[in-house]
């Protein structure tokens, strides 16, 4: 395409990672809405293991989003399901317990790669006449006016349509232009980041150590084999990536017992600085933002995901609605029923996702005292007991329909 030249959609999506591709999925064919969604790294560079080491937790519920809107299928057989977490608090004989069976038969949620999830994505993407991708390109600068949004490129491409919606991620250049500050902080903490193959089955079980330093998850994936996120001091995590393959296992195997058998790494290792940040807004004049754009947790509960994923269920139901009944989808009072459906929510799982980090990566006696009992009085109270498996499944509250499976 001649550079210059101008094109019209009504919706740019700035970001084409997991959740800006979700977004741009969900959008299709609604209502003939035509998407142009740009991202700074090809479909290849996006799919490379090597490129992102890490897999996620994806929850029930954000499962029936990812069927509903035709992904699921695209990444079904790399799928490991969790049928059960395990939650300890260090050395500590007493523990919880959550099973599936106890809401039902299906699983509390799935374990995929995220090369895999990207793959799905884009093989949706390109059934999907009314989404145009272009990759490799960047934002360079954007304009808003109280009738569109423009968007320049690096390429010398503009776009322009109704609504503009940021889903560039943690360092959202779109936020940044937007002058929507933030409140955030950095943890001293760095998750670390492999995957491992084992001797023995996981069995579809989670497990949540809770260490001094931080958590250290153990989540199932196919082939026998799991991933590993170690969070340690950020002082001392340089060291622990710079161990031998041989010293690191050893590690891992000092922190993970011998319940899987004798373990090797199946990839490379990766490690990332954990913070949390939270936008002041969500939306602005012709603009919104979803996933880590608008917000960052603590990995501790593996939300992270489901929270953006929960955001595209909400935008897409709010811009489908407008789209039917003819209205202005890049209109105020539109984009502010998204912010007000969605930033109190992931505020409240902000909170708690941050409280529970600072819980148990705490050695005090007393507070460890504190925390056994109160697993073990959760474990033997059935009934909160269930509310918690369906907090994990992400079926507890004022849900869009895409979570429940059905379609806007």
């Amino acid at each position: 395409m001649a550079k210059n030249q101008d094109m019209v959609s009504d919706i740019i999506i700035i970001g084409g990672g997991m959740i800006g591709l979700t977004l741009a999925c969900g959008l299709a064919g609604q209502e003939g809405l035509e998407i142009t969604v740009v991202d700074a790294l090809s479909p290849d560079a996006a799919t490379d293991s090597g490129f992102d080491g890490r897999s996620s937790a994806i929850a029930y519920a954000s499962y029936r989003m990812l069927d509903a809107i035709g992904v699921w299928q695209y990444m079904a057989d790399e799928a490991e399901p969790i049928r059960e977490i395990r939650v300890s608090d260090g050395d500590s004989k007493l523990f919880l317990h959550f099973d599936h069976a106890a809401v039902g038969d299906e699983p509390l949620g799935f374990m995929v790669e995220n090369r895999h999830i990207r793959k799905g994505l884009f093989r949706r993407l390109e059934e999907c006449g009314t989404v145009k991708l272009i990759a490799p390109d960047r934002l360079e600068s954007m304009d808003r006016t109280p009738y569109a949004a423009t968007a320049k490129l690096a390429s010398g491409l503009s776009l322009r349509a109704p609504l503009l919606i940021g889903a560039d991620g943690r360092g959202s250049f779109v936020r940044r232009l937007a002058g929507i500050r933030t409140s955030q902080w950095r943890y001293d903490q760095t998750g670390i980041v492999a995957t491992v193959s084992h001797t023995l089955p996981h069995h579809d079980i989670a497990h949540e150590r809770f260490l001094p330093p931080g958590p250290f998850a153990i989540l199932p994936l196919s082939e026998n084999r799991s991933s590993l996120v170690w969070t340690a001091d950020a002082d001392l995590a340089p060291h622990i990536m710079a161990l031998s393959d041989r010293a690191f296992l050893g590690e891992v195997q000092r922190r993970m017992g011998n319940f899987l058998g004798d373990v090797a790494l199946a990839g490379p290792r990766f490690s990332h600085p954990l913070g949390l940040h939270f936008a002041e807004h969500y939306v602005g004049q012709r603009l919104a933002l979803i996933g880590d754009a608008a917000h960052g947790i603590h990995p501790i509960a593996g939300q992270g995901l489901n929270m953006g994923f929960r955001d595209c269920a909400a935008l897409i139901e709010i811009l489908a609605d407008a789209a039917r009944l003819g209205l202005d989808i890049g209109d105020k009072t539109c984009l502010e029923r998204y912010e007000k459906w969605r930033r109190t929510d992931n505020l409240l799982l902000a909170a708690v996702t941050d409280g529970l980090n600072r819980l148990f990566s705490n050695d005090l006696t007393p507070v460890r005292v504190a925390r056994d009992i109160g697993l073990a009085a959760v474990h033997r109270l059935p009934p909160l007991k269930k509310f918690f498996i369906q907090h994990a499944r992400g079926t507890v509250g004022r849900l869009p329909k895409l979570l429940t499976g059905r379609p806007v």
